[in-house]
């Protein structure tokens, strides 16, 4: 078939990089960008030789677009996806899929009736750190993950559990993959009416526990899970400029003396795959290799609702909490 007809919508931030990378890919066309700021749309339009529209529906009317990639506010991802998937034009929307639950609901189920791709930017699935330790898991018991990093005023306008948990949040629910039973969280505000710093820990239906941390107001970026399920504990580092990871087994000694451990640990360093591109030019052509070919995603919107629903959740105990001034606030 032809080359895929694919248009950015939002060139900002990090729209703009999905501009840069679709313009130069060999599986699509980037035919036109999308911005209601025209500094940005010209300066994109131009760069990558291709149309400009201040307003997304000219795409739609025009019928330019098989596939649309999604980067504006999250507060326009319902308005915005909507639209194209009523038209029949495969989505991939930056995360969290949308600002409700509700609001999710409505685009799978568009998605489905119209039978268009819809993708969530959840970019840690195609972290090479994260990719290994799903090979390696086989029934987590405990899972632990700290997600820290400086402030940013460019994500102010939400708290630090939609902003930077969610995350973490989508991994464990994929990596447990069972109902979660109970929630307990906390958070306080420092520099934001927001919680800026959290932690929300989960209990599943097959016993596994799960201890969330997240903060934007720490000096140095921290990413770090750790797996622990029998006989096995793993840990990793997903920082997408040096990903890690450090297996630690229980090997049991064949004849041990009275007295004697019955079992050794064994640590070792696993060598992860070195991957040529980035973790966004690996979604991307997830995305439109999905669309060439038919199938789910790796990140569906089932995914993207399930992960939002829990940091909803998340965030509204801590709000509850802020409000009866039980921690900090401003």
């Amino acid at each position: 078939m032809d080359k895929l007809r694919v248009a950015v919508i939002g060139v900002g931030h990090l729209g703009q990089h999905h501009a840069r990378i679709l313009a130069t890919s060999s599986l699509c066309r980037l035919v036109a960008v999308a911005d209601t700021d025209s500094g940005r749309l010209e300066k994109h339009s131009r760069q990558w030789r291709c149309e400009g529209f201040s307003r997304f529906e000219d795409i739609i009317e025009r019928k330019l677009a098989d596939a649309v990639t999604i980067a504006v506010p999250t507060t326009l991802h319902h308005k915005v996806a909507l639209e194209f998937l009523r038209n029949g034009v495969h989505c991939l929307v930056e995360k969290p899929i949308t600002a409700t639950v509700e609001q999710a609901e409505d685009l799978i189920e568009l998605a489905n009736a119209n039978n268009c791709v819809l993708q969530v930017g959840h970019i840690e699935r195609y972290n090479t750190a994260i990719r290994k330790l799903r090979e390696i898991l086989d029934k987590p018991a405990f899972v632990e993950c700290d997600r820290l990093g400086p402030f940013s005023p460019r994500v102010s306008d939400v708290g630090v559990v939609l902003d930077l948990m969610i995350h973490d949040i989508d991994i464990v629910l994929q990596i447990v993959d069972s109902p979660i039973v109970s929630i307990d969280a906390v958070g306080v505000n420092v520099l934001t009416d927001k919680e800026d710093i959290a932690n929300a820990r989960f209990k599943f239906a097959n016993g596994c526990t799960a201890n969330l941390t997240a903060s934007r107001v720490s000096p140095k970026p921290q990413r770090k899970i750790r797996v622990f399920q029998k006989d096995t504990y793993v840990s990793i580092s997903t920082l997408p400029t040096k990903p890690s990871m450090r297996l630690h087994q229980r090997v049991p000694r064949p004849n041990p003396k009275p007295g004697e451990a019955n079992a050794d640990i064994v640590i070792r360093r696993v060598r992860l795959k070195k991957e040529s591109k980035d973790m966004l030019t690996l979604e991307l052509e997830d995305f439109l290799e999905t669309v060439k070919r038919g199938g789910l995603p790796t990140v569906t919107g089932q995914h993207a609702r399930d992960a939002l629903q829990t940091a909803v959740q998340v965030a509204r105990l801590i709000e509850d909490q802020m409000s009866k001034g039980i921690f900090l606030q401003r």
